[in-house]
Protein backbone atom coordinates (compact mmCIF):
# COMPACT_ATOMS: atom_id res chain seq x y z
CA UNK A 1 0.00 0.00 0.00
CA UNK A 2 2.85 2.49 -0.97
CA UNK A 3 0.85 4.63 -3.27
CA UNK A 4 -2.86 4.55 -1.55
CA UNK A 5 -4.89 7.15 -3.94
CA UNK A 6 -7.34 9.56 -1.48
CA UNK A 7 -10.41 11.70 -2.43
CA UNK A 8 -12.37 14.33 -1.26
CA UNK A 9 -15.84 13.95 -0.50
CA UNK A 10 -17.47 17.25 -0.87
CA UNK A 11 -20.41 17.97 1.33
CA UNK A 12 -22.39 20.78 0.76
CA UNK A 13 -25.97 22.37 1.10
CA UNK A 14 -27.95 24.29 3.87
CA UNK A 15 -27.56 22.03 6.23
CA UNK A 16 -24.00 20.76 6.21
CA UNK A 17 -23.23 22.16 8.97
CA UNK A 18 -26.11 20.51 10.97
CA UNK A 19 -26.00 16.63 9.49
CA UNK A 20 -22.22 16.59 10.22
CA UNK A 21 -22.45 17.86 13.34
CA UNK A 22 -24.39 14.70 14.27
CA UNK A 23 -22.34 12.43 12.14
CA UNK A 24 -18.92 13.52 13.31
CA UNK A 25 -16.58 13.07 16.37
CA UNK A 26 -15.64 16.75 16.29
CA UNK A 27 -17.58 20.05 16.57
CA UNK A 28 -17.12 21.37 13.46
CA UNK A 29 -18.39 25.08 14.45
CA UNK A 30 -15.20 25.38 15.81
CA UNK A 31 -13.23 24.80 12.23
CA UNK A 32 -12.80 28.05 10.22
CA UNK A 33 -12.29 28.14 6.60
CA UNK A 34 -9.45 26.33 4.74
CA UNK A 35 -8.86 24.94 8.69
CA UNK A 36 -8.45 21.53 8.43
CA UNK A 37 -8.91 18.88 11.58
CA UNK A 38 -8.89 15.37 11.95
CA UNK A 39 -12.13 13.76 12.73
CA UNK A 40 -13.95 10.20 12.50
CA UNK A 41 -17.14 8.83 11.84
CA UNK A 42 -18.57 5.87 14.29
CA UNK A 43 -20.95 3.34 13.77
CA UNK A 44 -24.12 2.99 16.75
CA UNK A 45 -21.78 0.63 18.73
CA UNK A 46 -18.49 3.56 18.58
CA UNK A 47 -16.48 2.08 16.25
CA UNK A 48 -14.55 4.11 13.79
CA UNK A 49 -15.98 3.44 10.00
CA UNK A 50 -13.37 6.06 8.30
CA UNK A 51 -10.59 8.90 9.55
CA UNK A 52 -11.29 12.00 7.72
CA UNK A 53 -9.00 15.53 7.67
CA UNK A 54 -12.01 17.68 7.28
CA UNK A 55 -11.75 21.62 5.76
CA UNK A 56 -14.63 24.04 5.93
CA UNK A 57 -15.00 25.87 2.62
CA UNK A 58 -17.44 28.92 1.83
CA UNK A 59 -19.66 25.86 0.81
CA UNK A 60 -19.74 23.67 3.73
CA UNK A 61 -17.01 20.71 3.67
CA UNK A 62 -14.41 18.73 2.03
CA UNK A 63 -13.34 15.23 3.91
CA UNK A 64 -10.42 13.58 2.84
CA UNK A 65 -10.43 10.19 3.20
CA UNK A 66 -8.97 7.24 1.37
CA UNK A 67 -10.33 6.00 -1.54
CA UNK A 68 -11.09 2.37 -1.39
CA UNK A 69 -13.45 3.84 1.27
CA UNK A 70 -15.25 6.78 -0.27
CA UNK A 71 -17.62 4.66 -1.94
CA UNK A 72 -18.81 3.02 0.95
CA UNK A 73 -18.75 5.75 2.85
CA UNK A 74 -20.84 7.77 0.45
CA UNK A 75 -23.76 5.45 0.00
CA UNK A 76 -23.57 4.94 3.79
CA UNK A 77 -23.81 9.05 4.47
CA UNK A 78 -26.99 9.41 1.77
CA UNK A 79 -28.91 6.81 3.78
CA UNK A 80 -28.57 8.99 6.73
CA UNK A 81 -29.97 12.00 4.89
CA UNK A 82 -33.19 11.77 5.23
CA UNK A 83 -34.96 15.33 4.30
CA UNK A 84 -31.60 17.06 5.17
CA UNK A 85 -30.80 19.68 2.60
CA UNK A 86 -27.35 18.47 1.69
CA UNK A 87 -25.51 17.27 -1.21
CA UNK A 88 -22.55 15.20 -1.66
CA UNK A 89 -20.10 15.14 -4.41
CA UNK A 90 -16.78 12.71 -4.67
CA UNK A 91 -13.42 14.42 -6.18
CA UNK A 92 -10.38 12.11 -6.59
CA UNK A 93 -7.21 13.57 -4.98
CA UNK A 94 -4.10 10.67 -5.37
CA UNK A 95 -1.68 13.59 -2.99
CA UNK A 96 -0.14 10.98 -0.81
CA UNK A 97 2.89 12.93 -0.03
CA UNK A 98 2.29 12.96 3.71
CA UNK A 99 1.32 9.91 4.56
CA UNK A 100 5.05 9.49 6.04
CA UNK A 101 5.04 12.41 8.27
CA UNK A 102 1.42 11.38 9.87
CA UNK A 103 2.71 7.92 10.91
CA UNK A 104 5.64 9.49 12.64
CA UNK A 105 3.27 11.64 14.21
CA UNK A 106 0.95 9.14 15.45
CA UNK A 107 -2.12 10.05 13.13
CA UNK A 108 -3.47 6.32 12.09
CA UNK A 109 -5.34 5.91 8.61
CA UNK A 110 -8.25 3.05 8.91
CA UNK A 111 -8.28 0.97 5.12
CA UNK A 112 -11.26 -0.42 4.69
CA UNK A 113 -10.04 -3.74 5.78
CA UNK A 114 -9.79 -2.10 9.10
CA UNK A 115 -13.71 0.08 9.28
CA UNK A 116 -15.82 -0.37 11.76
CA UNK A 117 -13.16 -2.54 13.99
CA UNK A 118 -11.40 0.33 16.26
CA UNK A 119 -12.66 3.11 19.02
CA UNK A 120 -11.58 6.38 18.43
CA UNK A 121 -9.44 5.86 21.79
CA UNK A 122 -7.51 2.98 20.31
CA UNK A 123 -6.38 5.20 17.29
CA UNK A 124 -5.92 7.98 19.76
CA UNK A 125 -8.16 10.51 18.24
CA UNK A 126 -8.82 11.55 22.08
CA UNK A 127 -5.40 12.51 22.26
CA UNK A 128 -4.98 14.17 19.13
CA UNK A 129 -7.99 16.76 19.64
CA UNK A 130 -10.03 14.68 16.83
CA UNK A 131 -13.05 13.89 19.58
CA UNK A 132 -14.92 16.55 20.71
CA UNK A 133 -16.44 15.77 23.98
CA UNK A 134 -18.48 19.16 25.03
CA UNK A 135 -20.33 19.01 21.72
CA UNK A 136 -23.94 17.25 21.26
CA UNK A 137 -24.95 13.99 20.44
CA UNK A 138 -23.48 11.90 16.82
CA UNK A 139 -23.54 8.28 16.15
CA UNK A 140 -21.43 6.23 18.49
CA UNK A 141 -21.16 9.20 21.14
CA UNK A 142 -22.84 7.60 23.67
CA UNK A 143 -20.38 4.39 23.74
CA UNK A 144 -17.12 6.72 23.10
CA UNK A 145 -18.24 8.83 26.07
CA UNK A 146 -18.21 6.07 28.77
CA UNK A 147 -15.17 5.24 27.39
CA UNK A 148 -13.61 8.29 28.25
CA UNK A 149 -14.96 9.11 31.17
CA UNK A 150 -14.27 5.69 33.01
CA UNK A 151 -10.81 5.75 31.60
CA UNK A 152 -11.69 2.00 29.75
CA UNK A 153 -9.40 2.12 27.34
CA UNK A 154 -6.96 -0.64 27.56
CA UNK A 155 -5.65 -0.61 24.13
CA UNK A 156 -4.06 2.18 22.29
CA UNK A 157 -2.52 3.31 18.77
CA UNK A 158 1.27 2.96 19.53
CA UNK A 159 4.53 3.41 17.31
CA UNK A 160 6.92 1.06 16.62
CA UNK A 161 9.90 0.13 14.79
CA UNK A 162 10.06 -3.21 13.33
CA UNK A 163 13.09 -5.38 12.35
CA UNK A 164 11.97 -6.58 8.96
CA UNK A 165 9.03 -4.12 6.56
CA UNK A 166 4.94 -5.80 7.78
CA UNK A 167 2.27 -4.77 6.55
CA UNK A 168 -1.30 -3.31 7.95
CA UNK A 169 -3.60 -5.96 8.65
CA UNK A 170 -0.87 -8.16 10.19
CA UNK A 171 -0.52 -9.39 13.87
CA UNK A 172 1.29 -8.05 16.49
CA UNK A 173 2.17 -11.32 18.96
CA UNK A 174 3.83 -11.74 22.42
CA UNK A 175 5.32 -14.99 22.63
CA UNK A 176 2.44 -17.40 21.09
CA UNK A 177 -0.16 -15.11 21.54
CA UNK A 178 -1.81 -12.44 19.00
CA UNK A 179 -1.97 -9.53 20.99
CA UNK A 180 -2.42 -6.36 18.26
CA UNK A 181 -3.11 -5.58 14.78
CA UNK A 182 -0.64 -3.15 12.42
CA UNK A 183 -2.68 -0.24 11.44
CA UNK A 184 -0.18 2.14 9.20
CA UNK A 185 2.75 0.64 7.96
CA UNK A 186 6.29 2.33 5.24
CA UNK A 187 9.09 0.00 5.31
CA UNK A 188 10.25 -0.98 9.25
CA UNK A 189 8.07 2.33 10.76
CA UNK A 190 4.89 1.26 11.74
CA UNK A 191 1.75 2.32 14.11
CA UNK A 192 -0.28 -1.15 16.06
CA UNK A 193 -3.07 -0.98 18.32
CA UNK A 194 -1.93 -2.88 21.41
CA UNK A 195 -2.60 -3.29 25.29
CA UNK A 196 -0.92 -0.05 26.88
CA UNK A 197 0.88 -2.88 29.24
CA UNK A 198 2.01 -4.90 26.57
CA UNK A 199 3.71 -2.00 24.68
CA UNK A 200 7.55 -2.26 25.92
CA UNK A 201 7.31 -6.16 26.05
CA UNK A 202 9.14 -8.25 23.92
CA UNK A 203 6.24 -8.07 20.42
CA UNK A 204 7.10 -9.47 16.95
CA UNK A 205 5.43 -9.03 13.87
CA UNK A 206 5.69 -12.74 11.66
CA UNK A 207 8.79 -12.79 13.33
CA UNK A 208 10.22 -9.60 13.08
CA UNK A 209 11.15 -7.53 16.16
CA UNK A 210 9.50 -4.64 17.23
CA UNK A 211 11.08 -1.11 18.90
CA UNK A 212 8.28 0.64 21.05
CA UNK A 213 8.99 4.46 20.01
CA UNK A 214 7.69 7.49 21.43
CA UNK A 215 4.47 9.67 19.71
CA UNK A 216 5.00 13.15 20.21
CA UNK A 217 1.69 13.64 21.70
CA UNK A 218 2.17 11.37 24.67
CA UNK A 219 6.12 12.82 26.02
CA UNK A 220 6.38 13.97 28.64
Amino acid sequence: MTDTPYSKLVVSGADALEFLQGQLTIDLQKIGVADSRRAGWCNPKGRVICLFDVTATDEGFSLRLPTELADDVLKRMTMFRFRSKVDFELQSETDDSHRAEKLRDGVAEIWKAQSEKFTPHMLNLDLIGAVDFDKGCYTGQEIVARTHYRGASKRRCLRFESSEPVSPGDKVSAGDRDVGEVLNAIGNDLLAVVPVDKADSRLTVNGAALLHLPLPYTEK
